[in-house]
């Protein structure tokens, strides 16, 4: 298959060295600057990795023909390559930080959802992925997933650093903790992996953690707190914010 990319940045060049690493004929990347208006002459597929307000605009841009345009945005629904007829999408469910640990993290059995023209199950089955078919009107939905277990996760991460470094400790010794979690949340699910005070209902330690963060910044308590409800609904209990607000910890 000869394929042509649009937005040669991080998803655009990690797709383009993935799929030529396993047989694909790339025939050029566009960057800003370049007219796209010939992308789809003499291939079979266009990739338009560029971001997701801009995806429109460019396919418009794109001469009708016979080659598939391609989209890698989670959210965007497949209208946005109009007028094109061949259309498809294809998101990567996971992180792309550079093309070279992206082109190794598209070949690894990654999994993806796809929309669109069958084009999109051949450029999954290429690189040896995972398809799951994911419609436009649950796409918002299925990146809202993705925003929390990745992004989210990272501000988390940024959380945690930064009480560790008021405890006088460094992150990393916390996250072979969150590693194991996830592991056990894998393997037996959110609720059945649960710990902590929040799930416990033990008010007291909830109270001195909160005594505590508020010497770190007055940003940390509304996280810690939104979590720490979200915790004991998970695991059947009454939030425990309007308690602790009113300082019943008993």
């Amino acid at each position: 298959m000869r394929f042509r990319v649009i937005g040669p940045g991080r998803a655009g060049a990690s797709m383009a060295d993935a799929l030529s690493q396993r047989g694909w004929s790339d025939l050029g990347r566009l960057g800003r600057g370049d007219d796209p208006g010939d992308a789809g002459v003499g291939v079979e597929v266009v990739i338009v990795a560029v971001p997701d307000d801009a995806i429109a605009a460019v396919a418009a841009t794109v001469e009708p023909g016979s080659a598939c345009l391609v989209h890698l945005s989670g959210a965007a629904t497949l209208d946005r390559l109009a007028p094109h007829a061949r259309r498809a999408s294809v998101h990567p469910l996971v992180s792309l930080p550079d093309p070279t640990t992206g082109a190794r993290r598209l070949q690894a059995g990654a999994t993806f959802a796809v929309a669109g023209d069958p084009v999109a199950d051949r450029i999954v089955d290429a690189l040896g992925g995972t398809a799951i078919e994911v419609p436009d009107d649950r796409r918002a939905i299925y990146h809202a997933a993705a925003a929390v277990a990745a992004n989210h996760l990272v501000a988390l991460c940024a959380q945690v650093e930064r009480l560790a470094g008021a405890a006088g400790l460094p992150p990393a010794a916390y996250w072979e903790l969150m590693a194991r979690t996830l592991d056990n949340v894998a393997t037996d699910g959110p609720a059945a992996a649960l710990t902590g005070p929040a799930a416990r209902g033990d008010l007291a330690t909830l109270t001195a953690h909160l005594d505590a963060i508020d010497t770190v910044g007055p940003g940390e308590r509304p996280l810690y707190l939104a979590l720490a409800d979200a915790a004991a609904a998970l695991a059947g209990r009454a939030a425990p914010s309007p308690r602790l607000r009113a300082g019943d910890t008993g």
